[in-house]
């Protein structure tokens, strides 16, 4: 059975604001794998990932995303700094999920009066990517089924 995303046929843009490598390179490929239309773009960094939704320098030609998937502990600029110039801006309709490994994670963000639309926690094991990928989606489909109505 096809999914909205796959009947619609519009993709999904994801940016995704990770500082390891090796979990960037796990996001990918299990977005890749998964049926769920999309591009996932990579920053590693928290300026980056403002300069890619402003469409700023190096990614002025990239699209703006309609998720970003937020690691809040990021080198430079925080994460939490993100979101919270991402939440106070024009751009708010942008979902903002935060990668979190623990609920932990979800009140360090919230102790500095943030709230994303959403908490969810970071796979450990390659196994739970697919997890992951499908609570993305699922998060996804509300957004699009609440828009619509």
């Amino acid at each position: 059975m096809a999914t909205e995303a796959e009947q619609s046929n519009e993709p999904i843009d994801i940016l995704l604001v990770e500082p390891n490598p090796g979990d960037s390179r796990l996001f990918e490929e299990n977005f890749k794998d998964a049926n769920l239309l999309n591009t996932v773009h990579t920053v590693s960094d928290g300026q980056s990932a403002l300069d890619f939704v402003h469409q700023r320098g190096e990614y002025s030609s990239e699209p703006q995303p309609d998720i970003v998937l937020l690691e809040p502990q990021l080198p430079g600029k925080s994460g939490v700094d993100v979101l919270s110039e991402l939440k106070n801006e024009p751009l708010n309709d942008i979902a903002v999920v935060v990668l979190t490994s623990s609920d932990a994670g979800e009140q360090i963000v919230q102790s500095h009066g943030l709230e994303a639309d959403t908490y969810i926690q970071k796979p450990v094991e390659p196994e739970d990517f697919v997890e992951f990928v499908q609570s993305i989606e699922d998060f996804w489909f509300a957004i699009v089924e609440k828009s619509s109505q």
